[in-house]
């Protein structure tokens, strides 16, 4: 399971920007993954869930996960569509000169970072 692993980036990441920023408590955190990314929402959910037991920051925090649709460009027609739907073949003039446009990322989105005089 990758999921761990991707989550383990996650939470340096947000540490080392939680330090650079002086926050002592994060609330939530939303990351966008894509489509065709190979990582599993609900599996980094359960991963996040568990390794934020172990973290000072980042203890209890929340994760928002929103899905990065996959979209494929290609450039026989030049047309863009729905990757998932219709794979590598453009649908359109069924070319095979295509490439992925969206849907393989992972991003940090919003980090929620608790008002340093409110009380915990």
């Amino acid at each position: 399971m990758h999921e761990l692993g991707v989550v383990f980036h996650c939470i340096k990441e947000v540490n080392d920007i939680a330090r650079e920023n002086g926050v002592t408590k994060i609330n939530s955190v939303t990351v966008e993954i894509g489509e065709v990314s190979t990582v599993v929402p609900y599996l980094f959910e359960d991963c996040w869930n568990w390794a934020v037991k172990k973290e000072t920051v980042l203890f209890g925090a929340k994760i928002i996960i929103e899905k990065i649709d996959a979209v494929t460009h290609c450039d026989g027609c030049g047309k863009d569509y729905p990757t998932v739907e219709h794979g590598r073949i453009c649908p359109y003039c069924k070319s095979e000169r295509t490439y992925l446009l969206t849907g393989n990322e992972i991003i940090i989105k919003q980090i929620e970072a608790v008002d340093g005089d409110a009380q915990t």
